[in-house]
């Protein structure tokens, strides 16, 4: 019998009639005999009536026993079709010579979600309000992405004059608090475009009018809130020496940049293309955002009781996702928790309700796909398969590692997800 416990586990006893687990007893006192000398046999070959002679049977017992175990619960759950998540608790209640082995077992399965009907109301209603919302693309973000590719194609000029608002200049600089280096205050050919304001309020401002191999030395006062905190609100002496000064000459925004660009046949041309660009984005990032309102509308009529090995499990991968995250950024998960002043286990705490939020909504999607009957045809799945497989051709021993079952099962729920936000947005 299987009875249902709270935060979705279930508990069932499970019986191993005696001449099924017997058969556990000579290969556990086998095992048992390779780890220990018994005179006149080689290891793992002595005989069970000696080895328990040895070790005391409770200790063939108690391997057979787990050896039994770990075959008829695999057994047991395929047969009864529980679909468990994370590992199983496992009490013995009977182990006996002769007699039948008993056990319980306690585990986290599946949940089942139930979504009210009135979900779709609320969807509707989402729905509508980002109907609401322009995707026109403005005059002045056109010019704005003009002006970004032009910037981004400065030509640099060195010239012999004093430094101007806009110019990029290269320095060397020491900072010092009470006559000594700061760390990490020292710097040689450093690059700068004045008027970017990347150094504390002032330093910029000083440099203007100075010439290349000219220096100076001026006194500012750190932030009150500067991110280094033993900085803060300090004064400090600079000196600079000014290495290179260069004029940043930004191209005209005409016919001829909008050539320099492409296959464009004037300016016209290009502003065309960047409004489809700047359109397609918009709609990209309207698609995601109504998506995640509609998710969050829907785990407002969601019940379904959680356990904690799926939570902790979700919390688990947001921590994966992280660290590659900000191994991006060129940091590691140490450092990060470093400057917080925090443990990984402060992140996970924090992180929990987000994990159920993110379960709870995985699981509305898949109820959803049974409620609304959403069928995907095995074709389709095996073409998003190959397209996957192929992008990963070039990846080491990917196929023959790949679990093809896991990846159909993947690939099947992505795809069924898109099918039911289709729907959703057809509301």
């Amino acid at each position: 019998m299987i009875k249902k416990l709270p935060k979705s586990t279930v508990e069932f006893e499970v019986i191993i009639e005696w001449k099924e687990w017997e058969k556990y007893l000579d290969l556990a006192a086998s095992e048992i005999s390779q780890e220990i000398k018994i005179p006149g046999f080689r290891p793992g070959k002595a005989p069970r009536h000696m080895v328990a002679q040895k070790v005391g049977e409770e200790m063939i017992l108690s391997n057979a026993a787990e050896k039994a175990v770990q075959k008829s619960y695999v057994n047991f759950i395929v047969k009864e079709k529980i679909d468990v998540i994370g590992s199983p608790k496992v009490e013995i209640e009977k182990i006996e010579t002769g007699k039948d082995l008993v056990y319980k077992v306690v585990v986290a399965v599946m949940p089942s979600a139930t979504v009210k009907d009135a979900y779709k109301k609320a969807v509707k209603k989402v729905n509508e309000e980002m109907a609401a919302k322009s995707l026109e693309v403005t005059e002045e973000e056109i010019t704005q992405e003009l002006q970004n590719l032009a910037n981004g194609r400065v030509k640099l000029v060195t010239v012999s004059r004093a430094i101007g608002k806009d110019d990029s200049v290269e320095i060397d600089f020491v900072v010092l608090v009470d006559n000594v280096p700061i760390e990490n205050g020292t710097s040689k050919n450093h690059p700068l475009v004045i008027g970017k304001g990347v150094f504390i309020p002032g330093f910029e401002e000083n440099l203007i009018g100075m010439r290349e191999g000219e220096e100076k030395e001026f006194e500012l006062t750190f932030p009150e809130k500067y991110h280094k905190k033993d900085l803060a609100g300090k004064l400090a002496k600079f000196r600079v020496t000014v290495k290179l000064v260069q004029e940043r000459q930004t191209p005209e925004i005409g016919d001829d940049f909008a050539k320099s660009l492409g296959d464009f046949a004037d300016l016209a041309a290009l502003k065309t293309n960047i409004e489809k660009g700047i359109k397609e984005e918009k709609e990209e990032k309207h698609k995601e955002e109504r998506r995640t309102k509609i998710l969050d509308k829907i785990v407002e009529y969601v019940e379904v009781d959680l356990p904690e090995v799926i939570v902790k499990e979700e919390v688990n991968k947001m921590m994966l996702e992280f660290e590659q995250q900000i191994q991006s950024m060129g940091m590691n998960l140490e450092q990060y928790l470093g400057q917080l002043k925090k443990e990984k286990k402060d992140l996970e705490k924090d992180w929990e309700p987000q994990a159920e939020k993110r379960v709870q909504s995985a699981l509305a999607l898949r109820e959803i796909v049974k409620m609304e009957e959403i069928s995907i045809d095995a074709a389709e799945v095996e073409v998003e398969m190959n397209k996957t497989l192929q992008y990963y051709k070039n990846v080491k021993d990917f196929e023959k590692n790949v679990d093809m079952e896991r990846l159909y099962a993947h690939t099947k729920s992505i795809l069924e997800n898109e099918e039911v936000f289709q729907m959703l947005e057809k509301i």
